[in-house]
């Protein structure tokens, strides 16, 4: 996701400033515009490789099943690791507020909203139809999906109506959908350095009430359990672009402490959920570190990794997280009575590694080649006049 390549430009939409706006501007750092940031597709596969551990050594009953032995006995030794691999999501929303907030700057609300459908739907649709040919072929584990569900599933928002996902993963894909819906708000108005400090604050302080409320419409609106992670990549993206300065850096601060909060109360119900005790102080550890990283990211001290397969491995990310846990359970159920755990855990996740290649190659980018080109066609004449008084 890149973006055109400006030396140097004004951060209110405005452009140069004048003797009747003597507000000061700030501008882009040279070239840091319209660079790609190969270290994020990295980060991002990182981030999805730890959820695959989490789901294949440390969930529950289901995985459990595939395995013929409680998961977190098949590999003892990782569970350490594994246990924690679920603040890779965390790391996904961290990561998706600066990817999101770049991929808006210049763009009007149409091309955002087009550019955020065409990613998020081709390969999720794909992904769909893949797992419920599999759990239907394959009854071992996980109930069918009915016709309506997986029509509903479709529109990705099946979970607001209270309707089972397909795969357990796509729970974040509502999370995801409404932080866009969010930032639409910005581009609308138009992305520049004020409006989106302003819809940062903003943010932070409906996260505060909606805590303090217990607001259900709140809850539902302002997604406070992961807005702090949100809003700190979108500071990291303007310290990234127009480089450090004490406002985005008190909003990575502000959102850094609320994150330690609700990653605390997190970490209590994924204890419970797999039945172990979880360290909140670790769980506080590997979130800090994350938000390291991301001002690495920002204050480009990984800007000299710049391979090409780096690139490559961002295109895995999306695909693989979204087939990996149920498609790589059927995995194990078939491999685990034949291979020993780590030779069936190394051959699973590879497994999922090609299976994300070719649901990309022959899915996710042709169908998105053809959403887009839907997506552009002008809305009909009709529909944008007045009807004619008889």
């Amino acid at each position: 996701m890149t973006l055109g390549d400006t030396a140097v430009i004004a951060a209110d939409a405005g452009g140069t400033a004048s003797a009747a706006d003597p507000q000061p501007r700030v501008e882009a750092k040279q070239g840091h515009a319209g660079k790609r940031l190969h270290a994020l597709d990295g980060l991002r596969l990182v981030a999805a490789l730890s959820v695959l551990l989490f789901h294949y050594l440390s969930r529950g009953a289901e995985v459990s099943d595939a395995w013929g032995q409680p998961s977190r006995e098949v590999l003892p030794a990782g569970t350490p690791v594994s246990d924690y691999g679920w603040l890779g999501v965390e790391f996904f929303f961290l990561i998706s507020g600066f990817v999101i907030c770049m991929s808006a700057w210049g763009r009007g609300l149409g091309q955002f909203l087009r550019s955020r459908i065409t990613r998020l739907y081709p390969a999720y649709w794909a992904a769909i139809v893949l797992i419920s040919v599999a759990v239907t072929a394959f009854p071992v584990l996980t109930a069918r999906p009915g016709i309506h569900e997986i029509l509903l599933n479709l529109t990705m928002l099946h979970e607001p109506l209270g309707t089972p996902h397909v795969s357990g993963v796509f729970w974040s894909l509502w999370v995801e959908l409404r932080f866009y819906l969010l930032f639409a708000l910005v581009v609308w108005k138009g992305v520049t350095y004020r409006s989106t400090v302003a819809f940062c604050c903003l943010w932070t302080v409906g996260t505060v009430i909606t805590h303090a409320a217990n607001d259900t419409l709140l809850n539902n609106l302002l997604i406070p359990k992961y807005s702090a992670y949100f809003i700190a990549g979108i500071g990291f993206y303007l310290i990234h672009r127009f480089g450090s300065h004490a406002v985005a850096w008190g909003i990575v601060g502000v959102s850094w402490l609320i994150a330690q909060e609700t990653v605390v109360a997190e970490t209590e119900r994924f204890s419970k959920l797999i039945h172990t005790d979880l360290s909140g102080g670790v769980a506080s550890a590997v979130v800090t570190l994350c938000f390291v990283v991301m001002a690495g990211v920002a204050l480009g001290w990984f800007s000299h990794f710049n391979w090409r397969w780096l690139t490559f491995a961002g295109t895995l990310t999306y695909p693989l997280y979204l087939v990996h846990e149920s498609i790589g359970r059927l995995v194990i159920y078939g491999l685990h009575g034949h291979l020993g755990p780590v030779a069936t855990l190394a051959t699973t996740t590879v497994a999922m590694l090609v299976l994300a290649w070719l649901l990309h190659v022959l899915a996710e980018k042709p169908l998105a080649r053809r959403l887009k080109r839907t997506l552009e066609r002008p809305l009909p004449a009709g529909g944008l006049s007045r009807p004619t008084a008889r």
